[in-house]
């Protein structure tokens, strides 16, 4: 892989690829993530999954106009710092080379850093703060002019469907070793019903849809808040699933891929600090329904990113990257457990939102 970045990839920026230093970034689930360092600069450099990103110029036209948008506030509406695309040597966002991937260069943040897993009250408020501000600031961008990069992404029918039927394919032949799991996913599908009655309510908005704590960035020199990135999956939606997912990533003590299951659990003070930081930004935008709907929000990530992962394990591991044996099933475990402590602290979290 790095000899087709040298060779293939940085020419295409203007780069000679044997001055540059190459080194995997991150720990995404889907893409391929490299910094890349020369003499004069950095750049962060992805090769994108076109298995999932089956229309890559969407994904990346998407982020170009968002960037865009947000860079015309930057320092003054919007506090943030925002993560632009950089143009090849042709004008072009991405560079198509078929077989040997898509790829596609972003700005890099000197004195960046991330975590995986929040520490404190101060952390989950900062980064929900964070996110709803990115939100606010995008209240006003024409939803229009953006495409769905995955058709019906946070949409808990169709994942129940698939693993529905994923259990009649058990293309893996591993239904036996979870089929408790699969139980109890399916045995929740109570929370369609609440889905039908209110998201008929909600407004479109433009969302993150990946509001994970790794995907906001702090400044490593006074753990301030720095940037939202990977606006991958940045398209239409409602509000509740970015304020689940944020719910799903910040409250556990663990990591979402931790087999400590007896240590999986929401922590109230977190959960509380998630939604002071994130209606602070958008308390006085949210719509009545909007606001009605966080807890539902929460509760539909946590199952269905759960179901997800379930559904993966028993399709052969062909979506989600993994580096273990049982990794998706250890990952859908886990949400699940995390569901089920959102449920027996319903009435406690349920006031932190107002409902």
């Amino acid at each position: 892989m790095i000899e087709t970045i040298r060779q293939q990839v940085l020419p295409h920026y203007g780069l000679e690829g044997s001055a540059a230093k190459i080194a995997p970034l991150g720990n995404g689930h889907i893409n391929d993530t490299y910094l890349v360092s020369w003499d004069e600069g950095n750049m962060v450099l992805q090769k994108l999954n076109t298995d999932v990103f089956k229309t890559p110029w969407t994904l990346v036209e998407n982020a170009g106009l968002i960037s865009q948008h947000l860079g015309e506030k930057e320092g003054a509406e919007y506090g943030l710092k925002v993560v632009s695309p950089k143009v090849t040597a042709e004008g072009e966002l991405a560079v198509d080379l078929g077989e040997a991937g898509f790829w596609r260069a972003i700005r890099y943040l000197k004195h960046s850093s991330s975590i995986e897993v929040v520490g404190n009250e101060e952390q989950a408020e900062q980064a929900a703060r964070a996110f709803g501000h990115f939100a606010r600031a995008l209240c006003d961008f024409d939803a229009a002019q953006i495409g769905d990069v995955i058709p019906k992404f946070h949409f808990l029918p169709g994942r129940i469907a698939a693993l529905e039927q994923a259990v009649r394919d058990n293309k893996a032949g591993r239904l036996d070793g979870c089929r408790d799991w699969v139980d109890f996913a399916l045995s929740q599908q109570g929370l369609l019903d609440e889905l039908a009655e209110l998201e008929p309510k909600l407004p479109l908005r433009v969302c993150h849809n990946d509001t994970k704590i790794n995907n906001m960035l702090f400044d490593k020199r006074d753990d301030s808040a720095m940037a939202i990135i990977d606006l991958d999956t940045c398209m239409k939606g409602h509000l509740m699933y970015d304020f689940g997912d944020m719910v799903r990533t910040f409250t556990s003590p663990e990591a979402e891929d931790s087999t400590n299951l007896d240590r999986v659990q929401v922590r109230p003070a977190i959960f509380a600090a998630i939604c002071r930081g994130y209606l602070a930004e958008l308390g006085d935008v949210m719509q009545e329904s909007e606001r009605s709907s966080l807890w539902l929000g929460a509760r539909i990530m946590c199952l269905m990113i759960g179901i997800r992962f379930l559904t993966d394990h028993l399709n052969g591991d062909v979506y989600f990257h993994v580096h273990r044996e049982g990794h998706n099933l250890d990952r859908a475990a886990n949400q699940f457990t995390l569901y089920r402590s959102l449920l027996t602290q319903a009435d406690e979290l349920k006031a932190c939102v107002g409902c």
